[in-house]
């Protein structure tokens, strides 16, 4: 691990039961789910849900650091649609793909790439699954 960087967060859940029949618990009490089986009908979440939610957050983060970088103001009706998929093959077992559908509306189709482009670079989220999920970025 690179020993000069700053902490500025670190998330703290505690989770039981994995995704058949868990909950997920924060130590702040600000998150706290159960979790499910995608595609069951027990109430709850997925980790794929929340990858998913996680992701397109911190994304659109990255892009509101990149307007203000290049003096655009980012729509609050910007919208990504994050889709994660659970995947299984023989030759990789269980594996994710995923897109982000990105709607930024008003803003110059060009200058709207830039900030998904940028975004993609720098969010943490984009950098920790490089390489290792494959990723679709579309702008709509």
């Amino acid at each position: 691990m690179e020993t000069d960087k700053k902490v500025l967060y670190t998330a703290k859940v505690a989770t039981t039961g994995g995704r058949t029949n868990g909950a997920a618990k924060s130590d702040d009490g600000q998150l706290d789910i159960k979790l499910s089986t995608p595609g069951t009908s027990r109430p709850g979440t997925n980790p794929e849900q929340l990858f998913a939610a996680g992701w397109s957050a911190c994304f659109e983060g990255a892009m509101g650091i990149a307007a203000k970088q290049l003096n655009v103001a980012l729509p609050a009706e910007t919208t990504i649609n994050a889709e994660v998929d659970l995947t299984l093959s023989p030759a990789n077992g269980y594996t994710l793909q995923a897109r982000l559908n990105i709607s930024i509306p008003d803003v110059d189709r060009e200058i709207a790439q830039q900030l998904v482009d940028a975004a993609h670079q720098t969010c943490p989220y984009s950098k920790a699954i490089r390489g290792n999920v494959d990723v679709e970025i579309n702008l709509i």
